[in-house]
């Protein structure tokens, strides 16, 4: 798993562009080997022409993303594992529960990541099988 970025203010298309340069992109030359291919939801700042065009001089492949599909989206499961992680943690500032969360998304084992792209599969079947309506997952 790549580091959480901590977001100040809004996200919009220029700073998701800036962590897709400057932290998804350093990860993944490090971390995986060619071919990859990389996965985001259609959200408008992910799905921007500025954004599409970074995509596309960078040669990095997108995969397909159906609208309205959250069945499919392995890191919406990541942060619920976060959040029990962090359940009745209190902060009393921003740094303070930026560093929890730094620290619970570190502490998750691989095993658990491992576990999840597993069930990609049977995930995909399943919105196949319910024709893109809501599944269990």
């Amino acid at each position: 798993m790549g580091q959480l970025k901590r977001i100040v203010g809004t996200m919009d298309r220029y700073v998701y562009e800036d962590i897709l340069e400057n932290t998804m992109r350093l990860w993944a030359r490090a971390n995986l080997s060619r071919p990859w291919v990389f996965q985001q939801d259609n959200d408008p700042k992910h799905t921007s022409g500025h954004v599409a065009n970074w995509f596309r001089r960078r040669r990095v492949d997108l995969l397909e993303w159906p609208s309205q599909s959250p069945d499919l989206n392995p890191i919406e499961h990541m942060w619920e594992e976060l959040e029990r992680r962090l359940k009745g943690v209190r902060a009393s500032n921003a740094n303070q529960k930026f560093a929890q969360l730094e620290a619970a998304w570190k502490s998750i084992p691989m095993t658990v990541v491992q576990t999840l792209l597993d069930s990609m599969p049977r995930r995909c079947q399943a919105v196949i099988d319910a024709k893109g309506y809501p599944t269990k997952y």
